[in-house]
């Protein structure tokens, strides 16, 4: 990857939606090699996918918790992790190193939904033997970009 490749790349991830067209004019090629160029990027992995950025309040989804998972047995870690990626409420979800196991992200409409959630998603998760949620205040710094 050189310094072109970088460039394309942080433009992209400014603008997912940005044209070849646009990206060549910002890096200083011409279409064609950017185009190639950012197909390859693809193609390797480098880029993974666009999406849109939604803002979730605007659909119905103002509160926000991080959830701390503790596991009771390791040997649920695959069934475990086929449950999270169902649940369409858990929007993001890392395994961690030591305790706890993981870090959920999760969405719902307020407090009372939340406890729902919890109540009946999360505590039957399986094999969970603890869960600490931490209420998001405020996103400080939202979608960040990777510096490239």
């Amino acid at each position: 990857m050189d310094k072109l490749d970088r460039a394309i790349i942080a433009e992209l991830q400014q603008d997912g939606r940005m044209s070849a067209t646009a990206v060549a004019a910002r890096v200083g090629l011409s279409v064609a090699p950017c185009h190639r160029r950012m197909r390859e990027l693809e193609r390797s992995g480098v880029i993974t996918g666009y999406q849109a950025v939604v803002d979730p309040r605007q659909l119905g989804l103002g509160f926000e918790a991080l959830v701390f998972v503790t596991l009771r047995d390791r040997s649920h870690l695959k069934e475990f992790e086929a449950a999270v990626e169902s649940e369409e409420l858990i929007v993001e979800a890392q395994r961690l190193f030591g305790e706890p196991d993981f870090l959920l992200r999760v969405f719902a409409k307020d407090l009372p939904h939340y406890q729902r959630v919890y109540d009946e998603v999360l505590v039957n998760l399986p094999a969970v033997e603890k869960l600490t949620s931490t209420i998001v205040m405020r996103n400080i710094k939202g979608r960040a970009v990777l510096p490239v």
